[in-house]
């Protein structure tokens, strides 16, 4: 039976919105391919307005859920990092 996967942007992937690391974790492909052909693609493309894009998905895109860690004890604590302990 197919997982049922949600496009959200990523938490793990991300290096601005996590837009394009997002997609990539949802066709189950390379973040870094999925980014350098979004830039060539844009770059050499006068059709194709990539910051709108980008901007448009950034919007409608929800943000990944955060993982949490349980305990023995039943308790849980937020193991997901946030985008404020970035240096």
């Amino acid at each position: 039976m197919a997982k049922n996967k949600k496009l959200t942007r990523s938490r793990n992937n991300r290096l601005i919105g996590g837009v394009l690391g997002g997609l990539a974790e949802y066709f189950g492909w390379d973040a870094t391919l999925v980014r350098v052909i979004f830039v060539f693609v844009s770059f050499f493309s006068a059709t194709f307005p990539g910051i709108l894009v980008y901007i448009l998905a950034w919007i409608l895109m929800p943000d990944a859920p955060k993982k949490s860690h349980y305990y023995s004890d039943q308790t849980r604590k937020d193991v997901t990092p946030d985008d404020t302990d970035r240096p």
